[in-house]
């Protein structure tokens, strides 16, 4: 698939990452030259200089034999110039970023169906949904949903209290084998693991688990992780998602205190939220937070401008005994390291913004797909083909390919956790999990 994409910051820069690495045919144009030759450099891509708002530019890049198109530029007016010229060249589909919340309301004039549009995302958007969906989970770093939401795949940190720590997989299942759960992958210094029986979790590893959602609360228990739900939340800092944010929490009557230093932005917030209690001070001033009653907090989400503000507001919180932090951070370069400071979960609003693009680009003969900020792998939802030769077969007699592993079953809408017996049924959904460098594989056992 031959794929342009105008923008060369963080979100294009990611997307030319993920997308050369699985042999797309890439094509960059920006207006910085230096950063166009430098990334030409370092990926397999083919880049133009110039506005991805001129005819010129497009026809010099090849729009003519462009599948996807997508504009991740700073501005909106830019982005959506670009997506409307490409439609004339008969481009199949197009992506644009925009932040203005005019073009992403079904009922104003120029939404994505006016405008022709395959998909319009907001990174302030995408960051609300994403920060909402950790928020209804206890310890996890990430979540992400399959099945309509009936299973789900979570990550956790192996702390020193965690009883299964120093086990092999073997031992746990041996020891907890009234739970049904597959652990997909462990993280362990950077490095990707598709753990097999013998694979031990040692403290400090990072690992997911597949489970089915009503089984989570029990599987938590198991591995002593707190079942914290966010009833007393803060917010720190009251741009658009700390905005955002605090107002889908009172739709689900959740106790907020959003802090805003900008005593005329707390004048808007306070007129209109509804039930938010507005504090008009420093998110790094202690005295005034633990009087608020932050060392109490479920959950303290810092959504500030500033990463340093983020940053110290949440080991702040985290001092006087908050319970877990999500933390906006806008240099991903960093995200590993927060971990090691107690910053439970650090997000970038452009990399959330551009897997939720890979998300939409990756769709087709795969249900559902889901990157994972913080490893090489991805989780796909694919139906098994009909023609398989693996059905009736027991999982353990199939050659899945290496670094992949089936994390759940979903069979005429009921889901269940898998084991080496269970055998494969025509029209059955998969869930799978799997590193990069299975991914040619995967697509070919599955005709994909």
């Amino acid at each position: 698939m031959r794929i342009m994409i105008v923008g060369a910051g963080l979100v294009g820069y990611h997307l030319c990452e993920k997308l050369s690495v699985e042999g797309q045919e890439v094509v960059l144009i920006d207006r910085d030259e230096n950063k166009l030759r430098r990334l030409e450099r370092e990926l397999n891509i083919l880049t133009v200089a110039g506005s991805g708002a001129s005819a010129k530019t497009l026809e010099e890049a090849g729009i003519d034999k462009t599948d996807l198109f997508i504009a991740v530029t700073d501005s909106d007016e830019v982005n959506l110039v670009a997506c409307i010229m490409s439609k004339q060249y008969d481009v199949k589909r197009r992506i644009a970023r925009v932040r203005n919340e005019d073009f992403l309301s079904p009922g104003m004039p120029l939404n994505e169906k006016a405008l022709g549009l395959d998909l319009l995302i907001s990174p302030d958007l995408a960051m609300t949904d994403e920060i909402i969906k950790l928020s209804k989970v206890s310890e996890a770093f990430d979540v992400a949903e399959f099945a309509h939401g009936q299973v789900l795949l979570l990550g956790y940190t192996v702390h020193e209290d965690n009883p299964c720590a120093g086990l092999s997989l073997l031992q746990i299942k041996e020891q907890k084998g009234s739970y049904r759960f597959v652990v997909v992958a462990i993280v362990r210094d950077g490095v990707t693991i598709i753990p097999r029986g013998e694979d031990r979790l040692e403290v400090g590893d990072k690992f997911y688990i597949m489970a089915r959602s009503p089984d989570v609360s029990a599987v938590e228990d198991m591995f002593n992780l707190i079942s914290v739900k966010a009833h007393r939340v803060f917010i720190i800092g009251g741009g658009n998602i700390g905005y955002q944010v605090a107002r889908r929490m009172e739709e689900d009557n959740i106790a907020v205190r959003l802090v805003e230093r900008d005593p005329v932005r707390c004048e808007y917030l306070t007129e209109n939220l509804r039930n938010t209690v507005v504090l008009n001070c420093d998110g790094l001033e202690a005295h005034d937070l633990v009087e608020e009653g932050i060392d109490q907090a479920d959950l303290v989400i810092s959504v500030t401008h500033s990463d340093t503000t983020n940053i110290l507001s949440s080991l702040l919180a985290k001092h006087h005994g908050a319970k877990k932090c999500i933390t906006k951070i806008t240099r991903p370069d960093f995200i590993p390291l927060l971990g090691k400071l107690g910053i439970d979960v650090a997000l970038s609003p452009r990399l959330v913004a551009a897997d939720m693009i890979l998300r939409f680009v990756r769709r087709g003969a795969i249900i559902s797909v889901a990157t994972l900020l913080d490893s090489e792998a991805e989780i796909v939802e694919v139906k098994v083909p009909d023609n398989s030769p693996f059905i009736d077969a027991p999982l353990r007699a199939i050659s899945f390919p290496r670094g992949a592993v089936v994390g759940a079953i979903i069979r005429e809408s009921q889901v269940f956790i898998p084991s080496g017996e269970t055998t494969l049924q025509r029209d059955d959904n998969l869930v799978i999990f799997f590193i990069q460098t299975a991914r040619k594989a995967v697509e070919t056992f599955f005709e994909l």
